[in-house]
């Protein structure tokens, strides 16, 4: 399958004093068409700044992007993307109608088109009735959902989604994922970027986590999140066992004589147990959970700290 995005040591640099500051970091990446790509990282891992050089808001320091195939700063390939950033921005006296019209008449179209498609954009992501409101009288979910609209007005082919999540509730969690999914469906590439792991994790395909401009893990995500962890619970347990049950790729956690210890299900129970029993420890659970996103994004990123190296999966 062809590449939707395909990036060669693309680095984004800054002079400071005393050298240069890399936000981002010689970074390699593929997204495929018609996937939905999660790029992760903490706040100020160079995200934001990825994006903005794939759309050619601003420019690479060294290396090279294609987007749809093309270089990144074609116009014509322009035609073909959507972005909604994490914070966007309206004209709060205008109504949901006015802004889908003023931004379809950029892509040129006629009267009678605009109308059609923005009537029809407003319908699909749940704002019928609300078309004619003005956007200061719109919710945070409801300024999201035209965001979604405005982006779907020319039909693009790959979007660019900023924390389309953040701040909503629930419920509106819930439509806007089930609207990023149908994009998928459609054949549309979707790449977002958020710190909504629970979101990611329900509808991307594949992930990379980036820290300081440079790429930690990255791969499918059932490959990432294979194997999962063991979680003992114990009370009146002596604090002179926290060193006994301690092993690599646990976190102990004693308290007041109740133990929690949380390992790779690769480890085996056995010698917690015994270790717990033969204290005076009485065990109160032992449960099985599978990994998520959470735990490997906190994994990847302490690693990362650490020096460690990157992590890949293909697949």
């Amino acid at each position: 399958m062809a590449n939707a995005i395909e990036t060669h040591e693309l680095t984004k640099a800054y002079t400071v004093r005393g050298g240069r500051a890399f936000v981002v970091d010689h970074l390699n990446l593929q997204v495929e068409e018609g996937e939905i790509f999660g790029f992760l990282g903490p706040n100020g891992a160079g995200k934001t700044t990825t994006i903005k050089m794939l759309l050619s808001i601003i420019y690479p320091t060294s290396g090279t992007a294609k987007v749809l195939g093309e270089e990144v700063g074609d116009i014509n390939i322009h035609r073909q993307l959507s972005y909604l950033p994490e914070k966007p921005y309206y004209y709060e006296h205008m109504t949901g109608m006015e802004i889908l019209d003023f931004y379809a008449r950029l892509f040129r179209m006629g009267k009678a088109e605009r109308r059609e498609r923005a009537e029809r954009l407003l319908q699909r992501v749940g704002l019928a009735d609300a078309g004619f409101k003005q956007i200061a009288q719109y919710s945070k979910g409801m300024q999201q959902r035209i965001g979604l609209a405005q982006c779907l007005l020319n039909d693009p082919k790959l979007l660019f989604l900023d924390e389309p999540t953040a701040g909503l509730d629930p419920i509106a969690h819930i439509e806007i994922r089930d609207l990023i999914l149908q994009f998928r469906e459609e054949g549309k590439t979707v790449f977002i970027s958020s710190h909504e792991l629970s979101d990611v994790e329900r509808i991307c395909d594949r992930v990379a986590i980036l820290n300081r401009g440079v790429v930690k893990a990255e791969g499918k995500l059932e490959d990432l999140l294979a194997g999962g962890r063991i979680e003992i619970t114990a009370e009146n347990v002596p604090e002179s066992l926290r060193d006994k049950v301690q092993q690599d790729g646990a976190i102990v956690s004693l308290h007041e004589g109740r133990l929690i210890v949380d390992a790779p299900d690769t480890i085996s129970t056995d010698g917690f147990v015994d270790a717990i029993r033969s204290a005076g420890g009485k065990i109160i659970s032992i449960i099985p959970r599978r990994r998520r996103l959470e735990d490997l994004f906190v994994e990847t990123i302490a690693e990362a700290e650490r020096g460690g190296s990157v992590q890949e999966v293909s697949g």
